[in-house]
């Protein structure tokens, strides 16, 4: 297949050469890919001229596509979420998150395409929360492992920003009438490699549900703040027509909102995943 990684830190992050996205894959490049995502949790690509079809394509290799309940989407192409500074307040990608939580069965991974990049910023850091997790002390790591916490789109998106005309706030209340609070183990178990991981993310999680209130803000402060340390980082300088393919099961990303008045325009497939345990 003539395909190969380059690494990019100990902990997180590779770069592919060889792959042209806008080529069907073939099974072989499929499990290829499936096990490099495994090994460095997100992937990059360079210089991939695809189409909107061809993205979708390309993600769908992977399981079923999302369709955002609030973001706009691209032309034609409803799994495609846009990502346009002239369009929609992104400030919400620039907090530590894991995409879509707020789901039952959230992301098994993204596909993220740029479109149009700033001169300068707009990077994009990944953090891996299986290193985070290994990283802690064995009594915290006992102590995590079983408590749930609860996950709430209304955090990422409050009324104040995503329903401020009629149409968008008729969007909105559908929204978050179809996706109320829910749970999830704050320390999750990696499907495929049996790996734990930290799964709590300041984007969509609110409180650690067996705990009292003060307790949790304490120990939610600590670990958001934790999975950033930068040995479990890693930091993407985006250049046109690259891609990034992540396992959103084991990782939270930051999109750095350090380059406006610049434009900046994203599109991304989220591949849907299994429910967490």
């Amino acid at each position: 297949m003539n395909l190969s990684l380059r690494p990019l830190g100990p902990a997180i992050g590779a770069e592919v050469e060889g792959l042209d996205m806008s080529q069907p894959l073939s099974e072989q490049q499929r499990h290829w890919v499936e096990h490099a995502l495994l090994q460095h949790q997100v992937l990059f690509f360079r210089n991939q001229s695809i189409t909107a079809a061809e993205h979708v394509a390309f993600a769908a290799c992977f399981g079923d596509l999302h369709r955002h309940p609030i973001y706009p989407h691209v032309d034609l192409h409803p799994e495609l979420l846009l990502i346009d500074t002239a369009v929609t307040d992104v400030r919400d990608n620039a907090i530590w998150h894991t995409d879509v939580t707020f789901l039952a069965a959230p992301a098994m991974g993204s596909v993220l395409a740029a479109r149009q990049v700033p001169d300068f910023g707009g990077d994009t850091l990944w953090a891996n929360g299986v290193a985070a997790f290994d990283a802690l002390s064995a009594p915290l790591r006992s102590l995590l492992d079983g408590l749930t916490a609860t996950h709430e789109l209304t955090k990422s998106f409050p009324t104040s920003r995503f329903g401020n005309t009629p149409q968008a706030l008729e969007r909105y209340e559908k929204a978050r009438r179809d996706h109320p609070p829910l749970s999830h183990p704050v320390v999750r178990t990696h499907p495929a490699t049996g790996r734990k991981a930290l799964f709590v993310n300041e984007g969509f999680t609110t409180r650690i549900n067996e705990l009292e209130a003060a307790e949790s803000d304490t120990l939610l402060r600590f670990l958001f703040s934790h999975v950033s340390r930068p040995e479990f980082k890693v930091r993407w300088q985006w250049k046109a027509n690259d891609v990034a393919f992540w396992d959103n099961r084991i990782t939270q990303h930051y999109a750095i909102d350090d380059y406006r008045p610049q434009r900046r325009i994203m599109h991304r497939a989220t591949i849907l995943g299994d429910v967490p345990f």
